[in-house]
């Protein structure tokens, strides 16, 4: 943050708004001509502020209505054994995030799930069958409150 001066944090906020918009409209909007603004999205990309530009699809349009958050507990903490279980919960399509944590609770998922049922073919074909895993213990979003996609700048 130290590196981001206030034309940096401008073009920050706004591409959290809107990534689709012109590199013409971002330096009318900021202020900058096109020439320097396409510079400094090059530095920022590069650089690793801006890590994507991403369509934010909706899960409930794409019929997965459930969300289920998943705390896993492993057999231990070696590096190998968190390097298996790691390797192998990439590859499930419905894990939305995964975070190693400190706490009772090695990691933690967010798992999408069509209904039910679905989440049990998950939990049986995929959570289940992660390795080391020795507890799996799931809690239901009853209804999300807010799921913001970017930090306050």
């Amino acid at each position: 943050m130290a590196d981001l001066d206030t034309i940096d944090l401008s073009i920050l906020k706004v591409l959290q708004v809107n990534a689709r918009i012109t590199n013409a409209e971002l330096a009318e909007r900021i202020g900058l001509s096109p020439s320097a603004c396409s510079r400094r999205l090059d530095i920022l990309e590069r650089s690793g502020v801006i890590d994507g530009y991403h369509a934010r699809l909706s899960h409930k349009a794409l019929d997965y209505k459930m969300i289920a958050i998943v705390h896993i507990s492993l057999s231990g903490q070696f590096a190998k054994t968190l390097a298996e279980f790691e390797s192998a919960v990439k590859l499930c399509p419905n894990v939305l995030v995964c975070y190693l944590m400190s706490g009772e609770y090695d990691y933690i998922l967010r798992v999408a799930a069509r209904d039910l049922e679905d989440y049990e073919r998950i939990h049986r074909d995929w959570l289940s069958a992660l390795p080391h895993v020795v507890k799996i213990n799931s809690s239901f979003a009853l209804r999300e409150i807010i799921d913001r996609p970017n930090v306050g700048l």
